[in-house]
């Protein structure tokens, strides 16, 4: 059975799995093709997507990638218990936009769970939560290398329990949503040095650092204080091969060019988990009604959020509206460049 120290790759480089059409098919097989591991975020997506996306990326390349899923619930993904917050239907309503939500707040995890049963990849990992022994030995026992996420080292000795083979240690700089579900993990968030130490006394698993990693200095620095790979996510989203529309490649590089103000903020305006993104708009204007860490009353928890600002999020990106779409970006923002996913690649691997 594979691990992930025993692939057969060139660099100790993961790019994220970062969901919501970020990472084609392309990107990840470009990554994966360098001698990296390229990463499908897949936890938003239907289940007949994840299939056609895994027998894409097979097309394209021979070498190991990832597929990601979010670990929900089936209530979490059934049930909309709340209704939507003022703030937002006024928003809504003042803007003339439409609002039709789904059905279901999200996608069925144990459906989307199954496709990897039947569609074995290398490797797969989970985030915002942690999957159950018998799981982990099923992935396993077909092939598959099983990767946690931790946003604290409680997170990392859960996943160490349930047999995983690696966790992916992601610090309070990353981009994107935070992949805890402990308590613990919101009410004092560890930066990624601080976040690998704690990690290391507690748990045996090699270990993926993720948070603000930019650099073929950055990845250094990393592996120096005892990960085992760097996963970046951020740095790899203005590139050719990304996903996300121009609109937020532009806002990136306006960001790393001096152009817009690169502050990011943790937030749960946009979903109801906490997510660093760009400043823009709609974190300023709502700020009051954002509550970023402790008690959450005041907003309906992800993916219920989640799905209630897809409207939004859908306008404002017809009508190439920065300022209300979720540019998510971590603290390392500033050095984002507009390039080739190749060119990337060579200076992340430079002197490594």
């Amino acid at each position: 059975m594979p691990s992930l120290n025993h692939l057969q790759i060139s660099f100790p480089i993961i790019q994220a799995p970062m969901a919501g059409g970020a990472t084609t098919p392309e990107l990840i097989a470009t990554v994966s093709n360098f001698g990296g591991i390229g990463g499908l975020g897949a936890g938003t997506s239907a289940p007949e997507t994840i299939k056609q996306n895994i027998t894409d990326i097979k097309a394209l390349t021979q070498k190991p990638f990832m597929v990601n899923l979010i670990v929900l619930t089936e209530a979490q993904s059934r049930d909309f218990d709340c209704a939507i917050p003022d703030w937002l239907a006024d928003y809504y309503k003042s803007n003339d936009i439409e609002v039709n939500l789904p059905k279901h707040p999200a996608q069925k995890f144990s459906e989307q769970l199954q496709v990897l049963y039947d569609n074995p990849v290398p490797i797969v990992s989970f985030t915002f939560g942690v999957v159950n022994s018998e799981q982990v030995k099923r992935l396993q026992q077909l092939g598959m290398v099983v990767i946690g996420t931790a946003n604290h080292p409680n997170e990392a000795q859960a996943w160490e329990a349930v047999g995983a083979d690696a966790v992916c240690v992601q610090g309070v700089e990353a981009g994107g949503h935070r992949g805890g579900w402990l308590a613990e993990s919101d009410a004092d968030p560890l930066g990624l040095l601080a976040l690998i130490s704690q990690t290391k006394n507690c748990t045996s698993l090699p270990l993926i650092a993720a948070g603000g990693i930019m650099t073929a200095q950055d990845i250094k620095a990393v592996l120096a204080a005892g990960a085992d790979f760097a996963q970046l996510g951020t740095a790899f989203l203005a590139t050719d091969k990304s996903g996300v529309s121009d609109d937020y490649k532009n806002a990136l590089v306006a960001a790393s060019q001096g152009k817009r103000c690169p502050e990011t903020r943790l937030t749960r305006l946009f979903s109801g988990k906490l997510a660093r993104g760009l400043v823009n708009g709609f974190l300023n204007d709502f700020a009051k009604f954002d509550n970023q860490f402790g008690n959450n009353a005041n907003l309906p928890p992800y993916p219920q959020l989640n799905a209630m600002t897809t409207p939004m999020r859908a306008h404002a990106k017809k009508h190439h509206d920065v300022e209300h779409l979720s540019i998510w970006a971590g603290q390392g923002v500033s050095q984002v460049k507009k390039e080739p996913t190749t060119e990337l690649l060579k200076r992340l691997v430079q002197d490594l």
